[in-house]
């Protein structure tokens, strides 16, 4: 596996990979890698002939210093996962190397962002879609491999890519998750024993609207009132959101809508971590 640490070094092997008619498949990470990774970076092994990861804790999403400060950063250990997952190269940049200068440019997702993780980190979205619109443009992938878990992400990133029509296919695969059903995250790390103990909490609340919304005896405020409060009934849990929403828009639903798919998504806060889930009911 080649590491590359430059953007001009990954724009070239890009090209040189382009012209040999190799398919490239990006796997965007911010590392501290766990198997949802290793997954996607499996994944894009048996899809593409290339596979490039990436490496980069992005300041520009972050609207929290000290979440930024204590991200985990673990590049050796990281890279010692990817090889054996099948990564052809690993991009490693600096922070001068993906912003040589103040960005500008401003994205605006409408509704898409102003909802969830949009409303609770004001800049976020911005951030990310600058960041991925950087790397798409950096390694010309063919396929960009990104988790479930980050569903409102996976939606802005789906619309950045029909917006300035990158010639790609998103590829969104489902949350990987722990035995006791905790999502798998690189903020897991920094749980406590007691936090990671109670952590499960937060799949079971899922859990528990789900059942709630294919038995179809509930309104969806009153799904959120339920599961909501079995959540926060913790009390090491700080529940900031839990949200019935369209699966499609992620606009909060008042009723339900026939035929339409149900995402129900939660943000909360435990031993000064804090973490996100969702579920997605057909």
């Amino acid at each position: 596996m080649e590491i590359l640490h430059t953007a001009a070094e990954l724009q070239a092997r890009a090209e040189m990979w382009r012209r040999e008619g190799r398919r490239i498949g990006l796997v965007p990470t911010m590392g501290a890698l766990h198997e949802g990774h290793l997954q996607l970076v499996r994944a894009a092994a048996r899809e593409c002939n290339v596979v490039v990861a990436t490496i980069f804790v992005n300041p520009t999403q972050f609207n929290n210093a000290d979440d930024f400060r204590l991200y985990p950063r673990l590049p050796e250990a990281d890279a010692a996962l990817l090889a054996p997952a099948g990564c052809t190269a690993l991009f490693l940049p600096t922070v001068e190397q993906m912003y040589p200068q103040p960005t500008v440019l401003r994205f605006d997702f409408g509704p898409l962002e102003r909802v969830m993780e949009g409303a609770h980190r004001p800049g976020h979205f911005n951030g990310v879609a600058t960041i991925v619109s950087k790397l798409f443009h950096l390694s010309c992938p063919h396929r960009a491999y990104f988790g479930q878990k980050d569903l409102q992400q996976v939606a802005i990133v789906r619309q950045l890519v029909a917006d300035l029509s990158f010639d790609l296919k998103l590829v969104a695969f489902p949350t990987v998750r722990e035995a006791d059903g905790l999502a798998m995250s690189s903020r897991n790390r920094r749980l406590d024993a007691a936090a990671r103990a109670v952590a499960p909490r937060l799949y079971q609340g899922l859990q528990l609207a789900e059942e709630l919304v294919r038995a179809g005896q509930a309104t969806p405020s009153a799904v959120q009132t339920a599961a909501a409060g079995f959540v926060a009934a913790e009390p090491q849990i700080t529940l900031e959101y839990f949200e019935v929403a369209d699966a499609h828009t992620l606009q909060p639903l008042t009723e339900w809508q026939p035929g339409r798919p149900v995402a129900l998504c939660l943000a909360a806060h435990l031993g000064g971590v804090r973490l996100i889930d969702n579920v997605v009911v057909s």
